[in-house]
């Protein structure tokens, strides 16, 4: 069975300044190698601002070109957040840019209003699962990962993901929850779930530390790091996985269930 290699960049950010951030991202990758997939965090080329009509792009800005440009380059999936507007409105929204030139998008769906991103973002309403080399990925953001419904496996004849990846912008202040529901996800989804943070303090004063992590169907930790920046590239084992859902197939006693929207 194949592996699917994937590269965690885990940093800390220029507050608001695009275009430090991107040329800074270009030299972390520029080494990259061997992998199918880079994934940054949430709002990689912004950090987590509450200036949408400042820094929001349609999917022909600059940060979406970027992705494209360098994917050109790579040959590579690149995967983060950037803030998008369109239709009049704002989305926290993750791109999956595929070698190609296509594109995926998850908007996300759980605005974090205790940080006022509700009075800022539109919710999403979709999930996205993308497909990789015989792998299924579920694409979430952030706050996402405190709601477990929204990335449930449901009961069917085979599982409807192989790997969960919320990108992040988590303070180090609520790291043990972090750590925790990403453990969890992993152990009630029986897949890899892989968590990609940043470091250092934003705006705000808030400060991160990353403990961008990667945990199997088991919810044993394969990566984890704190406080400093790193680009990890990990190999998940598909044979792990389904020899893990074969011995123990909990996975077929789940419930089905609908997700009413508003």
């Amino acid at each position: 069975m194949s592996s699917l290699g994937v590269t965690i960049i885990q940093t800390s950010l220029y507050w608001e300044n695009k275009e430090a951030n991107l040329q800074m991202f270009t030299e972390k990758i520029k080494n990259i190698s061997k992998t199918s997939i880079i994934i940054f965090f949430f709002f990689f080329s912004t950090g987590f601002s509450m200036q949408p009509q400042k820094f929001a792009e349609d999917m022909n800005g600059t940060t979406v070109t970027w992705m494209r440009n360098i994917k050109k380059k790579k040959k590579m999936i690149i995967a983060g957040s950037i803030i998008i507007h369109e239709d009049d409105h704002f989305y926290n929204r993750l791109i999956w840019m595929l070698p190609n030139g296509e594109y995926g998008y998850y908007d996300k769906r759980h605005l974090f209003a205790y940080g006022d991103e509700n009075n800022h973002y539109t919710p999403g309403d979709k999930r996205l699962i993308a497909s990789v080399n015989g792998w299924k990925i579920n694409l979430q953001v952030c706050y996402d990962l405190r709601f477990p419904v929204w990335s449930r496996q449901q009961a069917n004849d085979k599982p409807e993901y192989d790997v969960l990846v919320y990108v992040a912008n988590w303070p180090e202040r609520r790291n043990h929850a972090w750590k925790t529901l990403l453990a969890a996800r992993a152990i009630e989804n029986q897949c890899y779930v892989i968590g990609v943070n940043r470091t250092g303090n934003d705006g705000n004063n808030v400060y991160h530390s990353g403990n961008s992590s990667v945990i199997n169907a088991l919810g044993e930790v394969l990566y984890h790091k704190a406080h400093d920046e790193d680009i990890y590239t990990i190999q998940l084992d598909k044979q792990h996985l389904e020899e893990t859902r074969s011995k123990f197939p909990f996975w077929k006693d789940a419930d089905k269930f609908l997700i009413q929207h508003d």
